[in-house]
């Protein structure tokens, strides 16, 4: 350390950053309170050093000793200020959980590779950071978080009663395109329900996904959630003849629609040997958009109709209809999903899915262990982060402190410790101040939101006493020190 402090031209040559770094305040004047001025930096939006920084320098330093203080591309730090954000969101996921009689569990972000490597063709496959470790073994940085729950499901077998209702909140990495909401690593909410073979179980769902969104201030003309079953595809393909062992490849096909031109997808869906009748018929139902005109096409005996009809008579119940609606095009891209699938959307369309999820009841086997009914969602922070930018409802969470205690005198630094040690085993956040100026302090005392001041002088101290300053009144008085509370 004497090193340091002796050579200050050094320290400022190895922390000099190479590229200008993003603002890092949060203006806003009150705890809490929703700031509706757009912010130049958020924890979850991608900043324009966050796009370019990787490419313009290496986070590994170079020749001169100069280390580029950036995080590697498509990563963020969390400052206090973005902390404080990130703390809030996460306390929203729980708090929904809570409602909703979830129990959180965790897991490692370090995986076997085994996990997640899957067939048809899936992105996420193409998108993992994955290696060989020190000891040899094949691992990857987690890019989803269902296999973990299924590995944990499975390890704990039946020591544990169904059904189960588990969340997590845990970071996540993909190397892929970074657009708007997109990067490559980020946090996500999951929350999943193993034991429940009837659509009770997406309804209840769908329920915590609303809540969410109403707690945050979000409205049903702001999001929607498309619904569909990955049984209506099957359907179609049944009605084609289409084999068994296509259906995946083809979901991860057609979860292309909207994102490639209908001529790409069925040129896509021709590679796999369908014909272009059967082509015609899967593109012709994927675009319908109401569940009774999917009752005439497929009948009303068909159990994909059946659940989706079940899932839209439950919504009118638990009062959520006017944010889901019927979207046969929703399949999403991963293989495992095997019934009702769902997504949340910006109706205004600038950003990409806000959450998705549905059923997957035979996960577990192509992990070796016998299949039980489960679904679940997974809710990334950095789309949702984006859109109550957008709308105006980020909440502006200054940071708070019960109590500055300042010793106006050095001989008094030890009583001032005692003060300051006694207040925090009560519970106060206390921030113990020394070797400053008062109008520093007090300026202090502003910045970080304190409620009181309290001052430990010579002849207050003489008497056993101390003054107090509220600092949200201007009120000051004295009291004992041993009566502080």
């Amino acid at each position: 350390m004497a090193a340091w402090s002796s050579s200050p031209s050094l320290r400022h040559l190895l922390f000099r950053p190479r590229l200008p770094l993003s603002p890092t305040c949060l203006t806003g004047s009150s705890r809490r309170h929703v700031h509706r001025h757009s912010r130049q930096r958020l924890f979850s939006s991608t900043s324009s050093s966050t796009l370019t920084h990787g490419d313009a320098a290496s986070t590994h330093g170079d020749g001169d000793g100069v280390v580029d203080v950036n995080p590697p591309r498509g990563t963020r730090d969390f400052p206090p200020e973005d902390m404080r954000l990130r703390t809030w969101l996460f306390d929203q996921f729980r708090e929904v959980s809570r409602l909703m009689a979830f129990e959180e569990v965790d897991f490692p972000v370090l995986e076997s590779e085994a996990l997640f490597i899957r067939k048809a063709g899936e992105e996420i496959t193409q998108q993992l950071y994955n290696f060989e470790d020190k000891g040899g073994r094949r691992v990857v940085l987690r890019p989803e978080i269902t296999p973990s729950l299924a590995r944990l499901v499975i390890k704990q077998g039946k020591s544990v009663s169904l059904p189960l209702k588990w969340f997590t909140i845990g970071q996540c990495w993909r190397y892929e395109r970074m657009t708007r909401g997109r990067r490559r690593e980020h946090y996500q909410w999951n929350m999943d329900i193993f034991g429940v073979p009837k659509v009770r179980a997406e309804a209840e769902l769908l329920q915590a996904i609303v809540l969410l969104f109403q707690r945050l201030g979000i409205t049903s003309l702001d999001v929607g959630i498309r619904v569909s079953s990955r049984k209506v595809l099957q359907a179609v393909l049944n009605m084609y003849s289409i084999p068994e062992h296509l259906f995946a490849q083809v979901c991860v096909i057609v979860d292309k629609l909207g994102k490639l031109t209908r001529e790409e997808i069925e040129k896509e869906l021709m590679s796999t040997g369908l014909s272009s009748e059967a082509v015609r018929g899967i593109i012709e139902v994927l675009s319908l958009k109401s569940l009774s005109k999917l009752e005439e096409v497929l009948g009303s005996g068909v159990e994909a109709v059946a659940d989706l009809k079940k899932l839209f008579s439950f919504a009118e119940q638990y009062g959520y209809a006017e944010w889901i609606c019927f979207d046969a095009s929703v399949v999403r891209g991963l293989a495992y999903y095997t019934g009702i699938v769902f997504e949340a959307f910006d109706r205004e369309g600038n950003l990409r899915a806000i959450c998705g999820g549905g059923r997957y009841d035979r996960l577990l086997s192509t992990f070796g262990s016998e299949d039980i009914p489960a679904c679940g969602f997974g809710f990334g922070d950095a789309v949702i982060v984006e859109l109550l930018k957008e709308k105006g409802l980020l909440p502006d969470i200054p940071r708070q402190i019960d109590d500055i205690v300042f010793p106006l005198d050095e001989e008094l630094e030890g009583p001032a410790s005692s003060i300051a040690s006694s207040l925090r085993k009560k519970g106060r956040a206390v921030d113990l101040v020394e070797d400053k100026r008062l109008k520093w302090v007090f300026k202090h005392a502003e910045r970080i939101n304190a409620s009181r001041l309290i001052l430990v002088g010579n002849s207050e101290w003489e008497r056993g006493m101390v003054r107090v300053k509220i600092l949200s009144t201007r009120e000051e008085f004295e009291v004992k020190a041993g009566e502080l509370e």
